[in-house]
C-alpha cells in the first residue's frame, strides 16, 4: 500500500488560460497591449502558441471576455508583486494601551504622556486607562480631571475619539491620530 495522497485542484483554482477559456469568441490583446480585435479561440490560442506565450483571460466579465497573449509565468508574478507592494502600503491600526493610576507623579505622568504621544505618531489609537483599587473608587473626578489634563497634553498630535467613561474599576478614553 502506497502512503502518497493526491492533490487535486479543483476546476477553480486553476487558472483561466488556453483551452480552460470557456468562450467561443474572445477579445485579444497581444503582448505589447495591442488590440487584435474579437476573435475566435482556437485562432487566439494559435496566435498565443505560435509566439511561444499563453493566452490568459484577464476579464470575463464583458462581452466577448478579455484575453491577453503572454508569458503565464511572468504574469502571475507581476500580480503576485502588485499584490506585496499594496499589502506593504497598508498600516493596521492597533490600539495601544497607557494604564495608570490617579495618584500618578509628575515624572511618571510624563513617561505616560511620551509613550502615548509615540504610539499615537506611529499610527496606533491609545486607550488611556485609570483604575481604581477598593475605596479610590469615590475619586472619579480626579481620575476625569487626569484623563482631561492628559487629552489637553496631546491636543497636538492626537484628537479625543471616546470621551472619559468609566467601565467598572476602570475609567477608559480612547485618543486617536489628528487627520491631516
Amino acid at each position: 500500500m502506497s502512503n502518497s495522497k493526491n492533490i487535486k485542484l479543483s476546476n477553480r483554482d486553476l487558472p483561466i488560460i488556453n483551452e480552460r477559456i470557456r468562450s467561443s469568441t474572445v477579445r485579444v490583446i497581444d503582448f505589447e497591449g495591442n488590440q487584435l480585435g474579437i476573435l475566435p479561440l482556437k485562432e487566439a490560442i494559435k496566435l498565443a502558441n505560435k509566439e511561444g506565450l499563453d493566452l490568459v483571460l484577464v476579464s470575463d466579465k464583458s462581452d466577448p471576455p478579455v484575453c491577453r497573449i503572454v508569458d503565464y509565468g511572468k504574469y502571475k508574478f507581476t500580480q503576485e508583486k502588485k499584490a506585496r507592494e499594496a499589502k506593504k502600503k497598508q498600516h493596521q491600526v492597533t490600539v495601544k494601551e497607557v494604564k495608570m493610576r490617579y495618584k500618578i507623579d509628575e515624572h511618571d505622568y510624563q513617561v505616560r504622556i511620551n509613550q502615548a504621544s509615540r504610539f499615537i505618531k506611529s499610527g496606533d489609537k491609545v486607550k488611556a486607562t485609570i483604575t481604581f483599587k477598593g475605596r479610590e473608587i469615590q475619586h472619579v473626578d480626579l481620575a476625569l480631571d487626569l484623563l482631561t489634563k492628559m487629552a489637553k497634553d496631546l491636543n497636538q498630535v492626537a484628537e479625543v475619539q471616546q470621551s472619559p467613561s468609566r467601565d467598572g474599576k476602570n475609567m477608559i478614553m480612547i485618543l486617536s491620530p489628528k487627520k491631516q
